[in-house]
């Protein structure tokens, strides 16, 4: 697979936790709330395993605990945040460790509808033998609510009134009714104990379809931060770093040094953007650790394809403007003014790889301007 989910990825790990769980599970959960904080989280010398279980989400511990809690409660849970805050992967580790399948999964876009989140037909069995539940295909929801899983709903606020007025029914009701089977025994789907939504939602699409109060009430909101602490930033890319460098089967090093400009540069250009006073003075970008984790892993790459497989300050700094110039020629002013007021000065007075990144940073802006 090239990219398994986190249910198939951590299945070894999954497997030992539920062996050694005595803690009480809530429905029909795989793992005690416990347990699932902690295949999130990762082990403590205090849990008293006979094995270490590697952190995988990072980001405070209250979020991830009233995440846990809020499903155990049998309510909707939406993860809000910033671009590129973990929402999505937390979604995908919290229902790998409840239900152990992250996978049935809706894409809010303004192309979702109604069928997307209830259910569809089998046109060719349809005609062949008319209506039934043979011929209907479940969504994802639907087939969460009789599993009694969890079932995951992205960019929530990205999809119609519509769409989210047929979700507050099935968060309130728990069952969605089939009219098209009349009154058949099976014309109505249950959702069975265990079944919950985990959505999320870009808080920079706020007045895109905003949530109604209706569906707010039938969600918990937890806020994911954008990280700012920079140990916590660095612990985030080692950890998705190393999992590249393994899917892509490299043997390549990334030098501290390189790993703090890279980190410095996006701390930098976010303090940019917070003093701006329009939007023609920020970058497009959200500059947020997914962003640092594609400019980063676009320098391995380029470095492993075209190099000679070690990492270098100007590769670095010519995949941070090519990932980051956006707009022409707004963003490559900025980067401009940036390198030349901050990146400059910096590679004078602290020498070591900022002058290779600084005129590595030089020439990309040339090539793009």
């Amino acid at each position: 697979m090239l990219r398994a989910p986190a249910e198939s990825k951590y299945a070894d790990e999954l497997d030992y936790l539920e062996s050694i769980d005595k803690g009480p599970k809530p429905f029909s959960w795989r793992l005690s709330p416990r347990m699932v904080r902690i295949f999130v989280l990762g082990s403590e010398r205090a849990d008293g395993l006979d094995r270490e279980i590697p952190q995988k989400w990072f980001g405070d511990r209250s979020f991830v605990e009233r995440s846990i809690v809020t499903l155990a409660s049998d309510r909707g849970l939406l993860l809000i945040g910033d671009p590129g805050t973990g929402k999505s992967w937390l979604a995908e580790l919290l229902a790998a460790a409840i239900s152990r399948n992250s996978t049935l999964v809706v894409q809010g876009t303004a192309g979702t509808t109604e069928d997307h989140i209830k259910y569809s037909w089998n046109v060719s069995m349809v005609i062949a033998k008319g209506q039934s539940r043979e011929s209907m295909i479940p969504s994802p929801i639907m087939t969460a609510m009789e599993q009694g899983v969890i079932g995951r709903f992205e960019e929530l606020t990205r999809s119609t009134s519509d769409v989210q007025d047929a979700l507050i029914s099935i968060l309130s009701e728990k069952y969605v009714s089939i009219p098209e089977l009349g009154e058949n025994d099976d014309n109505i789907v249950f959702a069975q104990p265990g079944f919950s939504i985990i959505a999320t939602a870009n808080s920079r699409d706020r007045g895109v379809n905003d949530l109604s109060s209706a569906l707010k009430r039938r969600f918990n909101f937890v806020r994911i931060p954008v990280v700012t602490n920079k140990k916590s930033e660095a612990e985030i890319v080692r950890f998705r770093t190393t999992e590249l460098l393994r899917r892509h089967q490299i043997e390549l090093d990334v030098p501290p040094t390189l790993l703090d400009i890279l980190l410095q540069s996006f701390a930098d250009l976010r303090a940019g953007a917070a003093s701006a006073t329009s939007d023609d003075q920020k970058l497009e970008s959200a500059l947020s650790t997914a962003e640092q984790i594609g400019v980063l892993e676009d320098a391995i790459l380029h470095s492993q394809f075209f190099g000679d497989s070690t990492l270098r300050a100007a590769t670095l700094a010519g995949s941070l403007v090519g990932s980051l110039a956006r707009r022409t020629p707004e963003d490559l002013a900025i980067l401009n003014k940036y390198w030349h007021g901050v990146v400059e000065p910096r590679s004078k007075k602290e020498g070591g790889e900022w002058p290779e990144f600084l005129e590595g940073g030089r020439q990309a802006i040339a090539t793009l301007s």
